[in-house]
């Protein structure tokens, strides 16, 4: 197929970076959003999400002329769907007495709506937001076939997720492989035919269900392998082990690769996308699930430790380092380390946040410092709550003369023990209670 103009709709951390990808390659996009801020913000060539070179992309694509974002969908060759599929608030799914949490599919679905009236005959729609097996063949579709066109007959329709790291987004959209599913061989194709305008990975046709269970099957992976981790980070602090001695040993077997524990899991994927298998089937998902009450809970295991090093929360000052979900990234959807946050002030702390990636962000029920000394100023403690290799690069000596805390509480393992010691401070790693915590009044 020949692609003349592509119309992304949803312009977050995937869609605004595919859109500008497709544009320096000399596609005319037009990029959809539901936010006037969102769509003025991109047109004066300016960004809304931080991703290292996406600005430089963003601002090349409009000067070029390829490239412009607006609030609604006009015709095209192509439309692509990259809109968020967060899980329904304050509602469930229930199954022999397991509660589970459930999609919200709405932003798909009016998407999908957008374009019914500028679908024509021969164009490609992509799904590519993650979402619960079946949902391009049994959502996507009918709403699509309200145009009075078929999928697969009159038109091409297929699933092709993002695959992407936050932080390395732009090269890894053109360096990974990619997996595309149509709802008939000839819209896989159609698909790869798409996306090889820039994709350099290997590119893999197959059917849209599959697709779907891919990506979710990735992120599944290793949210279970993260689960077993964070059990072994309490059964360390249990016995009186080092858990990061542990696993550092035990990753010395050749057929041995445990992953890192830490506060919990988080993120629009790794920590969403295992619940749509749990939806779809939770009488065969138990492993899953149990993975998923590990993770989520690992945020109060951290507090358990804050309890133990500071004794009574209540009325102490804390202070909490970073809030993303992983290091280096400005990306705050489902961070355990909010969720540590809320638990430490329902046990009565007083917790200023810093988020270096993210100064200005407002998060409901948190108080956000202005800066890193504000944080510290007044501290009883410092909880590092993120690796963000700013905070590992610290140096000790220089804190030590910013706040009045001498207690530290490393969750994430990113911290010099030694050399926070020497400078006067009591270091409480998460899975490290070799020599045994006790509280420091005693």
């Amino acid at each position: 197929m020949n692609f003349q103009k592509i119309c992304v709709i949803g312009l977050g951390y995937i869609g605004l970076p595919t859109a500008s990808t497709f544009a320096a390659r000399g596609i005319n996009v037009l990029g959809v959003d539901i936010s006037p801020r969102i769509i003025d913000t991109i047109n004066q060539g300016e960004i809304h999400i931080h991703e290292p070179g996406l600005l430089e992309e963003v601002q090349k694509a409009i000067r070029s002329g390829n490239f412009k974002a607006a609030t609604k969908p006009e015709e095209a060759d192509a439309f692509i769907i990259a809109v968020p599929t967060p899980f329904q608030e304050n509602k469930f799914g229930e199954y022999s007495g397991v509660t589970y949490k459930l999609a919200d599919m709405r932003a798909v679905t009016s998407a999908a709506e957008s374009i019914v009236p500028f679908l024509r005959k021969g164009n490609l729609v992509v799904l590519e937001s993650t979402s619960p097996p079946r949902t391009t063949v049994d959502l996507v579709a009918p709403i699509l076939a309200h145009s009075g066109l078929v999928a697969g007959r009159d038109f091409h329709l297929a699933y092709s997720p993002e695959r992407v790291l936050p932080g390395q987004i732009l090269r890894e959209l053109i360096e990974n492989a990619r997996v595309i599913g149509g709802v008939t061989p000839e819209s896989a194709q159609a698909g790869r035919d798409l996306y090889a305008t820039f994709v350099k990975g290997q590119i893999i046709q197959t059917d849209a269900t599959t697709a779907e269970m891919v990506k979710l099957m990735e992120n599944t992976y290793r949210d279970v392998n993260i689960a077993i981790a964070n059990e072994f980070s309490r059964l360390a602090d249990k016995f009186g082990v080092d858990v990061w001695e542990a696993i550092s040993i035990a990753n010395l077997h050749p057929r041995v690769k445990i992953l890192s524990p830490g506060p919990g899991v988080g993120g629009h994927c790794i920590s969403v996308d295992p619940w749509f298998f749990v939806e779809a089937a939770p009488e065969i998902t138990p492993l899953i699930y149990h993975a998923r009450q590990v993770n989520d809970a690992q945020p109060h295991f951290v507090v358990d430790i804050v309890k133990r090093a500071l004794g009574s929360l209540n009325g102490k000052k804390v202070a909490a380092l970073g809030l993303a979900y992983k290091p280096d990234v400005d990306d705050l959807r489902e961070s355990p380390a909010n969720e540590v946050v809320h638990l430490l002030q329902h046990e009565g702390a007083q917790v200023k946040a810093w988020e270096p990636f993210k100064p200005d962000a407002v998060m409901p029920g948190i108080d956000m410092a202005p800066s890193l000394e504000n944080a510290l100023s007044e501290a009883d403690a410092i909880v590092l709550m993120v690796k963000h290799t700013e905070f590992s690069n610290l140096v000790p000596s220089e804190i030590a003369n910013k706040t009045k805390a001498r207690i530290v509480i490393d969750t994430v393992n990113g911290l010099n023990d030694k050399a926070w010691k020497s400078a006067g401070f009591k270091v409480f790693r998460l899975g490290s209670n070799k020599s045994q915590i006790v509280n420091p009044k005693s």
